[in-house]
């Protein structure tokens, strides 16, 4: 690696800022309101099955009936998004998520709710959202013509809603009902969705391919082929994940664990946010930096990731353990923006979401066999030394992430340029 894989270029102030277009501002304004759901949803879950006396069991069996089907459809969501356009898709997803949160609410208003109720439900909006995720990529593209600019704040707003979510979740629970808070969550599956059908004449999907009357699972093998063709491409999911199995996957449930033992669960809260600061100031970061080669300046950040495992691991300060969480954060978020950026300006569209579903599975599928395996590793070991292994990984990760020289050489791709210059408003 050279000074000059991360010189950074000049400001492309011939790129109209993301919010001159209207476009981006009704995508904006529905990503946000899905994220805010997406935050309240686990705290409501958690809440209301605790309530009607499923302890702690029971949200594990909620949470996992959620993830389960976003594992094993996401692939068919990229597949049906890239046929049949990804607008139709999450519109599609985000209906079907505000039926599956209304149902839960009245549920719980009857008092008659089970736990098979519950996992029901929530198995439904877990596959509703492996038909919504995937269709994000594509959509970035043809709503911005500065992609980068655009993921930045896409990023900040997800940062944002993480923080809020969580606890507007909980003040509904604590102060209205449980009830409420899936109707709330419900109402901004709508929003997003009226948000989403206000995007009117998208390409991409059915008609941006060639493929579009192919047998679904040729689609999936043309969406692999995609794949695997760019070496830079699967090289980092290959390393991604490594790291979530042995990075991701450890440092949530133990660093929470040693972090409340260590600073008392208000300190935990405080040093939580102060991570979620630190992606606020990574997307800013991610609007202003534009270097030549974007991961390989994203795989330097998430060298500071490291720090997430390791101040629990050495038990530092309360100070200094949130000044390491909005270092972090930032890494993180910038790798995050820079990761994005690349996808999205570098595949076809017409594949985009096939390709960005290939992204989302290896991503996240080991993460909860890391979690699972983290509780009887610090059983055996101490979480303590857990987390000193899951430190010492990342770097080995992000270091064998900068030793393929596919993705070293990865630059940036010319300007994107909207294929309707119209979409754009003052």
């Amino acid at each position: 690696m050279t000074m000059d894989d991360v010189t950074v270029l000049p400001k492309a102030d011939a790129l109209p800022s993301p919010w001159r277009s209207s476009r981006f501002r009704l995508f904006f304004t529905a990503r946000s309101t899905s994220l805010l759901a997406d935050g309240m949803l686990m705290v409501s879950i958690t809440t209301s099955v605790l309530a009607a006396g499923y302890g702690a069991g029971g949200v594990g069996y909620a949470l996992a009936a959620w993830m389960t089907p976003i594992v094993l459809l996401i692939l068919f969501g990229g597949a049906l998004a890239d046929k049949f356009t990804p607008r139709v898709m999450m519109v599609g997803a985000d209906a079907v998520r505000m039926a599956a949160m209304l149902t839960l609410a009245a549920l719980l208003t009857g008092g008659e709710v089970r736990l098979w109720h519950v996992m029901a439900l929530m198995a439904v909006s877990g596959a509703a959202t492996a038909m919504f995720q995937p269709g994000l990529a594509a959509l970035v593209p043809q709503v911005a013509e500065d992609i980068q600019r655009a993921n930045a704040l896409l990023r900040i707003a997800e940062a944002i809603c993480t923080l809020l979510g969580p606890g507007l979740a909980g003040l509904l629970a604590a102060y209205w009902s449980t009830a409420g808070s899936f109707l709330v969550i419900a109402a901004a599956y709508a929003l997003s969705a009226l948000g989403l059908m206000s995007l009117r004449d998208l390409s991409g999907g059915a008609d941006a391919g060639d493929d579009s009357d192919d047998p679904l699972l040729r689609r999936l093998a043309t969406g692999w082929h995609e794949f695997r063709s760019r070496s830079w491409l699967w090289g980092v999911i290959v390393v991604w994940a490594v790291y979530g199995l042995f990075v991701f996957g450890p440092s949530l449930p133990l660093g929470a664990a040693l972090l409340t033992e260590q600073h008392g669960a208000n300190g935990y809260g405080w040093i939580a946010s102060a991570d979620g600061a630190g992606t606020i100031v990574g997307g800013l970061l991610g609007m202003r930096v534009r270097p030549r080669r974007p991961l390989v300046a994203g795989a330097c950040a998430m060298f500071f990731f490291t720090l997430n495992p390791l101040a629990p691991a050495l038990g530092w300060s309360f100070t200094v353990t949130a000044l390491t969480g909005v270092v972090a954060g930032c890494g993180f978020a910038f790798w995050g923006v820079m990761w994005a950026t690349s996808v999205q300006s570098h595949i076809p569209l017409a594949v985009l979401s096939r390709v960005s579903a290939y992204d989302i599975a290896g991503s996240i599928m080991v993460i909860p066999l890391g979690r699972v395996l983290a509780g009887p590793a610090a059983d055996t070991f101490g979480a303590d030394r857990v987390l000193l292994f899951s430190s010492a990984m990342g770097i080995i990760c992000i270091t064998a992430m900068l030793a393929v020289p596919a993705i070293r050489a990865l630059g940036r791709a010319p300007d994107h340029k909207t294929p309707d210059p119209a979409a754009q408003s003052s």
